[in-house]
Parts: C-alpha cells; sequence; structure tokens
C-alpha cells in the first residue's frame, strides 16, 4: 500500500512540474532535426547562432535582466513553431526554446519576481 501511494504522489507530482511550463514537449521531437535546435547550445556565441541559424525574425532587448533575444520560426511540414534563443550581456547564449522572446521574458518575471 505504501509503494503504491508513494508511487501515485511521484507521478502526480512529476505532471504538476511539467504543467507550469508552457512549451509542449511534442515540439522538441516535431522539430528535434532543425539546426536551431540540433545544434545551438548553451553558451554558444552569437555569431555562431547566426551562422547556425541565420537571421533572426526579431531581436529584442531583454528586459528582466542584460541582453539579447532572438525570435525565430521553424517550419517543418507547413506547420510554424516559434522558437527562441536568448543571449547574456556577454552575447553567450544561456536559453533556448519553444516560445517567443516575450512569452520567455513572462515566464522569467513569474519564476524570479
Amino acid at each position: 500500500m505504501y509503494k503504491q501511494t508513494l508511487a501515485t504522489v511521484f507521478a502526480l507530482a512529476t505532471l504538476a512540474g511539467c504543467a507550469s511550463k508552457p512549451e509542449n514537449p511534442v515540439d522538441h521531437f516535431t522539430y528535434r532535426n532543425e539546426p536551431l535546435v540540433k545544434q545551438v547550445e548553451k553558451g554558444m556565441t552569437k555569431e555562431r547562432v547566426l551562422a547556425i541559424g541565420g537571421p533572426a525574425s526579431s531581436e529584442v532587448k531583454r528586459t528582466y535582466r542584460p541582453g539579447t533575444c532572438n525570435n525565430y520560426i521553424l517550419t517543418t511540414d507547413g506547420h510554424q513553431q516559434p522558437f527562441h534563443v536568448s543571449f547574456d550581456a556577454n552575447g553567450l547564449v544561456d536559453h533556448t526554446g519553444f516560445m517567443t522572446c516575450d512569452q520567455r521574458q513572462e515566464r522569467e518575471r513569474e519564476l524570479h519576481p
């Protein structure tokens, strides 16, 4: 009985953690072969990211901490998905994800009020 309860609590906690993240895990699978998704890594220079992904759809100055953020639109089989690459004050990648830069900034404000 104790093991079943523990397993249930663990499963619910895992699902609750996933529910708070606005990114869809299916996006990682669908767009996994896109160069920006496959090749861009934390700590990479902005110049290298631009060489991999080309010019961004837009670039915005981050408001929650120093740096900039590039918005991209990924397209696969006619479906479009926003993707961002966020850079710290030194121009190095500190985050990527399947949301716009504005959505990322809002997420940062929620996590670090």
